[in-house]
């Protein structure tokens, strides 16, 4: 559920009192351990962190006009959440990361990149906090780069067996081609053939 607030006080001031003092505990962890070079401020209607252009000229990929996503913090419909970019493209730190909130004792309920929870008592607060100190700018830009890469390279030899299936297809069909005109004169020839032998016996009966 995005927020039109332009600032963060702006949307923490416009959600219910529970909510904005859940998300403010979380929020106060993730400042505590935001390595710094990341920055905060709103982002697709959340408060987020991220990379700034400053400091990573290319941005998001999806929108290069973004900077480039870290963690992001959203009071939804239905709950609260935290999403880590991080532990996303990261499979090892995904699996510390599952291995460490498990030895909490606390229920997980996670997606591809985000955390969700209905109260504070729900979350892993060191587990987050340990998370986020852990990426550094360096290591999350190259981690992210490394994975665009990888998206790309994928496209490529998408692209290329597309590229190369097409072209078997066209050369089949122009071997079809050919064969069916070469069935075809050979049947006209067979054909003709076939007549003028009729007539030489016609012509020899009349005789």
């Amino acid at each position: 559920m995005q927020s039109k607030a332009t600032t963060v006080e702006q949307y923490l001031r416009g959600l219910p009192a529970d909510r904005r003092e859940t998300l403010e505990a979380v929020r106060a962890v993730v400042i505590e351990n935001l390595p710094k070079g990341y920055e905060e401020g709103m982002q697709y209607g959340m408060i987020g962190y991220y990379v700034p252009h400053s400091v990573y000229p290319p941005g998001y990929h999806c929108d290069r006009a973004q900077p480039l996503p870290f963690a992001s913090l959203a009071s939804q419909k239905n709950h609260m959440a935290i999403y880590l970019m991080c532990v996303y493209s990261d499979a090892e730190l995904e699996t510390w990361f599952r291995s460490a909130w498990a030895k909490t004792g606390k229920k997980l309920d996670m997606g591809k990149s985000c955390i969700r929870f209905k109260k504070i008592d729900d979350v892993a607060l060191k587990v987050i906090g340990a998370t986020i100190k852990r990426v550094p700018v360096k290591k999350f830009v190259a981690q992210y780069e490394s994975v665009i890469g990888s998206m790309g390279k994928r496209k490529g030899k998408a692209s290329a067996k597309k590229t190369t299936k097409k072209t078997a297809n066209k050369t089949a069909s122009r071997k079809t081609a050919k064969t069916s005109a070469k069935a075809s004169t050979n049947k006209r020839t067979r054909t003709n053939g076939a007549k003028a032998a009729t007539k030489r016996k016609v012509k020899g009966a009349k005789t």
